[in-house]
């Protein structure tokens, strides 16, 4: 491993750790399902995925059903959600015609088992976001923002510190506090971050990134929706953790090894949104979202002529996504859209 530097910026180790083109995490690793690190929605039940597609049909038909619109996936991960979104939308016809399929992918080991596994044609896969043409845009975040690199600050004695990490000695890393002015920050992202907190964590590229999604929606039309574990409390929390074997890992411990990850604020996501101008956002749990979409009824109706075995696979896997002790009040749905747009399905 070489990194000149001996001293990093927590979101610059994260991004060495996650990113780096030889050694990092998502670019030489599979991370998803039982073999993997870690298994997301679309790899518990095919049912997630089609209550994604419902939503995206839907929502297309609010906008008036624009002739032509982009729909991009933002970390499609190993390919499983994109592959039920197209088997769904090809039962529409009209909807399928009109749609302009995108996965933004960073990992190429990534996007080579995404092309395996998604047998269409037309899907174009971006290295960013203004590659998109001017069209209405319907941008779906699954588990993205979590996978983004964090910077941390922490209070102590009345002054602030940003996180470091000390990188000098590969065998035994460690963290730095380094004294930082939050003003500069909160001069930039043009609101109090630290009015009553302890402790922040804020993604930068985070930020780049809605900010980007939001020009696009307000210059075109379209919507965000973003799924993602987190929490709406006001007081921002220490989450960062990293994740192997689908056990709990050590930050610091095996570089590139380990997915390094944390949980959202979706409280402060809405702060930055709110400060873009002309667009709003809703929230709810996915249990809530996915219900409202009627998975209990399509699992029903998927389930009615089948062994008790399969029928009992089936309502296993949705509990898992809905039920308020596993994902169903951990992970959040957040919907951001122009304020002139009134669609709530699910919210």
């Amino acid at each position: 491993m070489k990194i000149k530097k001996k001293i990093l910026s927590l979101d610059k180790f994260i991004e060495e750790s996650l990113y780096n083109k030889k050694f990092g995490y998502y670019m030489k690793n599979d991370p998803f399902g039982k073999k993997g690190d870690f298994v997301t929605a679309p790899n518990i039940s095919i049912l997630f995925s089609e209550m994604i597609a419902i939503w995206i049909i839907s929502f297309w038909e609010d906008l008036e059903c624009p002739k032509q619109f982009n729909l991009i996936e933002l970390g499609a991960g190993n390919g499983e959600m994109m592959k039920i979104l197209i088997n769904t939308f090809n039962r529409f016809p009209k909807f399928k015609n009109a749609c302009k399929i995108n996965i933004l992918e960073k990992s190429e080991l990534l996007k080579k088992i995404q092309k395996r596994k998604i047998k269409d044609k037309n899907i174009k896969w971006l290295r960013s976001l203004n590659e998109l043409k001017n069209l209405p845009s319907i941008f779906i975040a699954n588990e993205f923002l979590d996978a983004l690199p964090i910077k941390q600050f922490i209070k102590k004695k009345n002054k602030w510190y940003e996180r470091y990490v000390d990188i000098s000695n590969f065998k035994k890393f460690k963290f730095l506090d380094i004294p930082f002015s939050i003003r500069k920050l909160e001069k930039n992202i043009k609101f109090k971050i630290s009015y009553k907190q302890k402790f922040i964590e804020y993604s930068p590229l985070a930020k780049r990134y809605l900010k980007n999604m939001t020009d696009k929606i307000k210059l075109n039309n379209g919507g965000i929706l973003i799924i993602d574990y987190g929490y709406t409390d006001k007081e921002i929390k220490n989450t960062l953790q990293a994740v192997s074997k689908h056990k709990p890992s050590n930050v610091l411990v095996d570089f590139g090894k380990s997915d390094i990850t944390y949980n959202i604020s979706f409280n402060l996501i809405e702060k930055i949104i709110n400060k873009f101008d002309s667009v709003c956002s809703l929230i709810t749990t996915q249990g809530k979202f996915l219900t409202r979409l009627g998975i209990l009824q399509r699992a029903e109706f998927l389930s009615k002529n089948m062994p008790f075995s399969r029928k009992a696979d089936i309502y296993f896997r949705v509990k898992r996504l809905i039920d308020n002790n596993q994902m169903g009040s951990l992970f959040k749905t957040m919907f951001i859209t122009n304020k002139k747009n009134k669609f709530k399905l699910g919210f």
